[in-house]
C-alpha cells in the first residue's frame, strides 16, 4: 500500500475523535518511530510503497488511537528536554510545564554548574526531571525516589538510555521512615543533605476529573495524578517537612503545582518559614511553578 494512502486512512478513521492537525502529528510520529522516515518523506517520495510488515504497526496505531490511548504509550517513548524517554502506563507522560520547571532549576544553577551539587527528585515517575538534570549538570550527584518499583524500573531504563548516572531509591515520602530496600545500593536518602529538592507530586483533586480528557483518565496512572479533595496538599506538606531537615542551609525547594492552588501552596511554604518564595506562571499562563529557600 502507498504511504499516502495510509495517511488518508489515519484521517478517515480518526477524524471524528481528533483535530486534523493532531492526526497529522500522530501519523508523522508513527512513521518516524516505526519506519525511520522524516515528516517530509511524502514530499520526496509521493509514491512510496510499504510492505505488509511495514504497514502492520501503523494500522495498530490507528486501532489504539481510536480507543483514545495516548500516542506516547502506543509508541512507548516520548521526548523531553530534547532527550528520549521510554514511557508506559505505569508513569505519567512528561508535560511541557515540567520542562519549564527543569529549565528554571538549570537557570538557578548556571553559576554553580562546576560545583558538585546534590539533587533529589521526589516522585520521579519516568525520571524525566532527574535524568534531564543529570544530563545538563554533569558534576551533580542526582538522586530520585518513588514508591513504585515498576516506576523505578522505567526511570532506570531512561537513565541508561540517556547515559547518565542517577541513584534510584524506593521510598514513600508520606512515610519516609518506612524502610524499603534501596533500588540502587547507595547511601540512604535519609542520611544525606541536598542542595536542591524538586518534586512534581500528585496534585489533581478528584473534583477536577470532569475537566480532564478521556485519554488521561483512562490510561495515565491514578497514583501519580490524584489527591483527596479534602487534603489536596498532602504531598506538598510531606515534602516540605522533609526538605526542612534534608536541604542544606539556603538550599532550594522546587515544585510543580496545581494551577488552582497556587496561593495555598505558596502559603504552605511560608508557614514553614521558607524564604524568597516565588510563584511562576507556565507558558499557558497558569500558576504551575513554585520555589522556596530553606532558611
Amino acid at each position: 500500500m502507498l504511504l499516502r494512502e495510509i495517511k488518508n486512512i489515519f484521517h478517515k478513521e480518526l477524524g471524528e475523535t481528533y483535530p486534523e492537525g493532531e492526526i497529522d502529528t500522530f501519523f508523522y510520529l508513527s512513521i518516524e518511530h516505526y519506519l525511520k522516515l522524516e515528516r517530509f518523506a511524502l514530499v520526496l517520495q509521493p509514491n512510496l510503497v510499504l510492505t505488509k510488515e511495514e504497514e502492520t504497526p501503523l494500522f495498530r496505531v490507528v486501532t489504539e488511537l481510536k480507543k483514545e490511548k495516548p500516542i506516547q504509550y502506543i509508541l512507548g517513548s516520548t521526548h523531553f528536554m530534547d532527550l528520549e524517554f521510554k514511557v508506559d502506563e505505569n508513569v505519567l507522560i512528561p508535560r511541557p510545564e515540567t520542562e519549564e520547571l527543569v529549565q528554571w532549576i538549570l537557570e538557578e544553577c548556571q553559576a554553580e554548574r562546576s560545583r558538585n551539587l546534590r539533587i533529589l527528585d521526589i516522585g520521579t515517575g519516568s525520571g524525566c526531571i532527574a535524568v534531564s538534570l543529570a544530563q545538563n549538570l554533569p558534576n551533580a550527584k542526582v538522586y530520585a525516589m518513588d514508591i513504585s518499583e515498576k516506576v523505578l524500573k522505567v526511570a532506570q531504563q531512561n537513565a541508561m538510555l540517556n547515559n547518565v548516572e542517577v541513584t534510584f531509591l524506593q521510598k514513600d515520602i508520606l512515610n519516609p521512615e518506612l524502610e524499603f530496600e534501596l533500588y540502587s545500593e547507595f547511601e540512604s536518602v535519609l542520611e544525606l543533605q541536598f542542595d536542591i529538592i524538586v518534586s512534581n507530586p500528585p496534585y489533581v483533586r478528584e473534583l477536577e476529573k470532569e475537566e480532564m480528557k478521556k485519554n488521561v483518565l483512562e490510561h495515565e496512572p491514578d497514583l501519580a495524578l490524584f489527591v483527596p479533595d479534602n487534603n489536596p496538599l498532602l504531598f506538598y506538606d510531606a515534602i516540605t517537612q522533609f526538605a526542612k531537615t534534608r536541604l542544606k542551609e539556603n538550599g532550594s525547594l522546587f515544585f510543580e503545582i496545581n494551577q488552582y492552588l497556587g496561593k495555598e501552596t505558596k502559603a504552605l511554604l511560608e508557614a514553614h518559614n521558607f524564604l524568597e518564595i516565588e510563584l511562576r506562571k507556565d507558558i499557558f499562563g497558569n500558576h504551575r511553578l513554585l520555589k522556596g529557600i530553606r532558611p
